[in-house]
C-alpha cells in the first residue's frame, strides 16, 4: 500500500503522461521510497498502454531492489542484466543495467516507456537507449527518478521547474513534477533527522579544484588525505569518541592508502574496510557482518555512496571531500532510514563538505551551480581583513543598489559599512604559518557566536568548538523557518528571538553606538542603537536589564538580567535598516 505522498507522485506522473509526451522528474528523497512509485507506475503504464516498459538503474543492488518490490504488486517481471545473472524479456515490465541493455537493442521493441532511477546520472548509454526506443516508438515516454535532480558539471537536470519558471540550466529532462524532500519526510516521521557536531580538526580541503572533467586532481588528493599519519589518528580518535553511544558507523575515505590508514586507528575487532577491489564474497561477507552488527565501524572508498541500505546507520563519518553537492547528498541519506531505537544520525565532516556545497549551514540546501551560467552575477574579488589574502566569492543579492567594502561587507547607502557580507563565503581560505606549522584563517564573514563563551563558530555548529556548550539546533531552525516563513521584511513581525549580541560599534563618522545581531525564527538582522535617541535606547535597556544606563559602555559592562525573547521589527524601505518597534510582544493568534 502506497503512503499518502507516493500516491501524490503517482498521480501526478499520471497526469503529466496523460498529457504531455514530455520527460519529466520525480523527486524523492532517499528513503522515500522510490521503488515502491516505480512499481505502481510500471503496473499503470503496462496496464494503460498494452505495451512493455523498461526500468533502468546503475547497479545490481537497485535492479534487483526494483524487480522486488514490483513483485509484491502480484504481477511477474523480467530482470535484464548481467551482473544479476539474468536476460530474459519473457514480462512486460523489465529491470535492466544500462551496459547490459545497449549491447541488445535489436530485441527490445514496442516500449511504452523508460522509467530511470538514480536519473541524475543520466550517461551516453543512457541516451542511446532512449533515442533508440523513441526511433521505434516516437511517443516514448521518459521517467526520471532521483534524491538529487542536479549533477556538478551541468546544474539542475531538468529545464523547467513544477511552478513553470526555467531552471535556467540545460538538463536532459523536460520538467521536475512533483518533489518530496528529506526535510519533509523527517517531519512526517519517515527519516530520521540528522545533525551536526562542530569537529576539531579537519583535513586541508579548501585548495582542493575540480579539472575539466569535474573530479578533483588524484595528486592533490592523495596529498591532502594520505600520510598525514597523527592527524588521521585524531580524527578517527573524535570519529570514535563521538560515536561512544552508537550503534553502526560509516566513515568514507578518499583513497584506498587513505583508508587503510583510517582502519589502523579502529577498534581492530569491531571494524572493517569495503572498496572497489574488494572481492565479491569478501564484500558479502564484511557487509553482511555490518548489517547484523557483528562490527561497528565500515569504512569504504566510494562504494556505499548509492544503493547501499542499512537502516541502523547512525553516524555518517567524512574523511573525504565531494566535488558534488548530488554525491554529498547521497551520502547523508544512508544514515536516515528508520531504525528501532534511533533518535537521529549524526554527519561528522573533516573535509569541509558542509561549508563547500551548503554555504547557508542546511544539509538539505546545497547550493546548485552551472558552470555555464553565472547565477548573481560574475565572483567578486574580496580580502580578507585578518590575513589580507584576496579570494573570490558568489555575490549575494543586491536590490537595494548597496556598495561592497574591500574586505567583502555591504556598504549603506549613508556610506556605512554593515554587518552583512557582500557575498556567500563564510570564512577565509587562507593560511597562516603559526610555529612550524600552517593553520587556517579563522576569520568567518559568517558565523555563530556561542552564548556561553562568544566563540565565534561555524553556523552549521550545534556545539560550540572551544566550551562544546550545545548552540542553537540547526535542524529545529529549519523547522521553524519551514512552518512559518514570512517574506516581507517591510512589513512589522512579531519573531521569537533565538539568539542575540550586542557590540561596541564605531561609525565611519566617528560616533559611538550599540550594534545588536538579532537571530530570529525567521531572519536575521541588526540594529545600532546611540544613548542619545531616546525612546529606542531605553526600550532595549529595560527590555535587556531592566533599567536605563546612560553609556554603550555600560551597557556592556552588565550581563543581561532579563530575557529577550521576542521582537518586533520592521525595515525601512527608504534606509534599508531594521528598526524595533517593541520587545516581548503578546503575539495573536495567527490564521
Amino acid at each position: 500500500m502506497l503512503r499518502s505522498y507516493q500516491r501524490d507522485a503517482l498521480e501526478a506522473a499520471q497526469r503529466h503522461i496523460s498529457e504531455s509526451f514530455d520527460s519529466f522528474v520525480i523527486e524523492a528523497a532517499t528513503g522515500a521510497g522510490k521503488s515502491h512509485i516505480i512499481a505502481a507506475l510500471s503496473e499503470w503504464l503496462w496496464n494503460v498502454s498494452g505495451k512493455r516498459v523498461l526500468c533502468l538503474a546503475p547497479s545490481k543492488e537497485l535492479i534487483e531492489q526494483n524487480h522486488k518490490k514490483f513483485l509484491a504488486t502480484g504481477h511477474p517481471a523480467s530482470i535484464f542484466s548481467s551482473s544479476a545473472g539474468q536476460k530474459s524479456l519473457r514480462h512486460h515490465v523489465v529491470f535492466g543495467t544500462p551496459g547490459t541493455v545497449i549491447n541488445a537493442l535489436d530485441r527490445f521493441a514496442n516500449f511504452a516507456a523508460v522509467i530511470v532511477d538514480e536519473c541524475h546520472g543520466i550517461t551516453p548509454t543512457i541516451k542511446k537507449i532512449i533515442a533508440d526506443l523513441k526511433k521505434k516508438n516516437p511517443k516514448l515516454r521518459v521517467v526520471g527518478f532521483t534524491a538529487t535532480p542536479y549533477r556538478m558539471n551541468t546544474g539542475y537536470i531538468y529545464k523547467i521547474n513544477m511552478d513553470g519558471t526555467p531552471t535556467d540550466h540545460d538538463g536532459y529532462y523536460t520538467k521536475l513534477i512533483y518533489s518530496i524532500q528529506a526535510r519533509e519526510l523527517i517531519a512526517m516521521g519517515y527519516l530520521t533527522p540528522p545533525t551536526t557536531e562542530a569537529t576539531s580538526e579537519h583535513y586541508a580541503t579548501a585548495a582542493l579544484e575540480v579539472n575539466r572533467m569535474g573530479k578533483f586532481d588524484a595528486a592533490e588528493v592523495e596529498r591532502a588525505f594520505e600520510g598525514h599519519g597523527r592527524k588521521t589518528a585524531y580524527i578517527v580518535a573524535d570519529v570514535v569518541r563521538f560515536s561512544a553511544n552508537r550503534k553502526g558507523v560509516l566513515l568514507f575515505a578518499a583513497t584506498v592508502q587513505h583508508a587503510q590508514e583510517i582502519l589502523s586507528s579502529l577498534p581492530p575487532h569491531n571494524s572493517a574496510i569495503v572498496t572497489g577491489i574488494t572481492g565479491k564474497r569478501e564484500r558479502e561477507k564484511i557487509l553482511a557482518d555490518f548489517h547484523a552488527r557483528r562490527i561497528k565501524y565500515l569504512v569504504n572508498v566510494a562504494v556505499l555512496t548509492t544503493g547501499f541500505d542499512a537502516p541502523h546507520v547512525d553516524v555518517i563519518a567524512l574523511l573525504r571531500a565531494t566535488e558534488s553537492a548530488s554525491l554529498l547528498q547521497q551520502i547523508i541519506g544512508r544514515g536516515l532510514r528508520l531504525s528501532e531505537g534511533k533518535r537521529d544520525c549524526l554527519i561528522l565532516d573533516y573535509a569541509e563538505n558542509i561549508e563547500r556545497h551548503c554555504p547557508d549551514g542546511d544539509l538539505f540546501n546545497p547550493e546548485i551551480k552551472d558552470p555555464r551560467v553565472a547565477p548573481g552575477g560574475a565572483p567578486i574579488e574580496v580580502r580578507c581583513p585578518e590575513c589580507s589574502l584576496w579570494q573570490q566569492f558568489k555575490p549575494r543579492r543586491n536590490d537595494e543598489g548597496f556598495g561592497c567594502s574591500e574586505d567583502g561587507y555591504f556598504v549603506d547607502l549613508a556610506g556605512t559599512k554593515t554587518s552583512t557580507p557582500s557575498h556567500y563565503g563564510r570564512r577565509c581560505t587562507g593560511f597562516i604559518k603559526v610555529g612550524w606549522n600552517y593553520e587556517r584563517c579563522s576569520y568567518r564573514w559568517t558565523l555563530k557566536e556561542c552564548p556561553k563563551c562568544d566563540h565565534e563558530n561555524d553556523i552549521a555548529a550545534r556545539r560550540c568548538e572551544r566550551c562544546k556548550a550545545e548552540m542553537v539546533d540547526p535542524n529545529e531552525k529549519l523547522r521553524l523557518e519551514f512552518a512559518r516563513i514570512k517574506s516581507d521584511p517591510y512589513s512589522a513581525s512579531s519573531d521569537l528571538v533565538l539568539n542575540w549580541s550586542a557590540k561596541k560599534w564605531v561609525s565611519k563618522k566617528g560616533n559611538v553606538t550599540l550594534k545588536v545581531d538579532f537571530v530570529t525564527e525567521c531572519r536575521s538582522f541588526s540594529v545600532w542603537y546611540m544613548p542619545e535617541s531616546g525612546r529606542q535606547w531605553r526600550e532595549l535597556c529595560i527590555a535587556a536589564h531592566g533599567e536605563v544606563v546612560p553609556t554603550v559602555d555600560d551597557f556592556l559592562a552588565k550581563r543581561p538580567s532579563l530575557e529577550i525573547k521576542r521582537v518586533t521589527a520592521m525595515k525601512s524601505k527608504s534606509t534599508g535598516f531594521y528598526t524595533v518597534l517593541n520587545y516581548n510582544e503578546e503575539v495573536q493568534n495567527e490564521v
